[in-house]
């Protein structure tokens, strides 16, 4: 059941990927000097983290939004524990964003002064699990696993990277009054993705035109980002992903582990997940064609 250490280790009771992290490096995170005007998305794998990347970019970069500049997300929205590009986060002009995965324990203690921003994006996890399983097969650091069954079994017991999905989400919202954080899902992001987009810009005080909004819902939609080199990680090095075995985004849908669970699968995660799902406030979608 243990993922081979070739593939993951263990930072502080969380799984991250050993070539391309260190315990030296995130040891430097805790007192990561944090700015006022600094952006943090947060995220458990597969749960819209590229999607709000691009929208974080088309909303602070008009660049982005006009298409006049061919900066990729892993520049615009770098990764705060996967500094894959040794890029200089520390004479980054502001604002900064930035991605994570990280748990809420492992954040950087600037961050609990409540002036930065913390956006967290959540998603059902049976299609977070279904979308981490496809991800596996194109990621090359990955542990591939092939039968379903066996990942599920992982997933559910958060042998995997990042460990818990429910410890994420729930560490996250537990502590929701130590962060200047707002909670966003996957799936009301499908529904109605302009609600969100103006959430989103309300919550970090940018003030868009109408047109401006429009560009960036857009923009933002699945096909559109798909298509676009900046934001579809077809830049990624062969070394990290496998462009051969599949696209980085392929559905980008709610419900999609209906295609891929079997009833007893279903029933099976519904036992270890669902009573601590019950206590969180999300109300999750679990097929966009149903309400929640």
């Amino acid at each position: 059941m243990e993922p081979a250490e070739k593939y993951l280790f263990t930072y502080k009771g969380f799984y991250f990927q050993p070539d391309m992290a260190s315990a030296e490096y995130l040891d430097t995170l805790e007192d990561f000097e944090i700015r006022d005007s600094d952006v943090f998305l947060v995220t458990y794998p597969k749960s819209g983290t590229i999607w709000t990347q691009n929208i974080l970019s088309l909303i602070y970069h008009e660049g982005h939004r006009d298409g006049t500049e061919k900066v990729d997300l892993l520049d615009r929205v770098p990764w705060l524990e996967y500094n894959i590009r040794n890029a200089d986060y520390i004479s980054r002009p502001s604002p900064r964003l930035f991605a994570s995965h990280l748990p809420y324990y492992l954040a950087p203690k600037g961050l609990r002064n409540r002036r930065a921003k913390v956006v967290y994006v959540a998603r059902n996890p049976k299609d977070v699990m279904v979308s981490f399983y496809h991800f596996s097969k194109m990621a090359v650091k990955f542990e591939e696993v092939e039968d379903f069954g066996i990942f599920m079994e992982r997933f559910l017991a958060g042998k995997v990277l990042a460990s818990s999905w429910l410890d994420h989400v729930e560490g996250w919202y537990t502590h929701k009054d130590d962060f200047n954080i707002l909670f966003l899902t996957y799936e009301e992001m499908k529904k109605d993705l302009k609600s969100s987009v103006l959430k989103l810009c309300n919550f970090l005080g940018k003030r868009l035109t109408e047109k401006e909004v429009d560009a960036v819902v857009d923009q933002a939609t699945f096909n559109k980002m798909k298509a676009d080199p900046r934001a579809n990680y077809e830049f990624m090095p062969l070394d990290i992903l496998d462009h051969s075995k599949g696209p980085f985004l392929r559905k980008g849908t709610v419900g999609d582990w209906k295609n891929m669970m079997t009833v007893a699968q279903s029933e099976r995660f519904d036992s270890v997940f669902k009573k601590r799902m019950e206590k969180l406030p999300f109300k999750f979608c679990w097929d966009i064609n149903e309400e929640s």
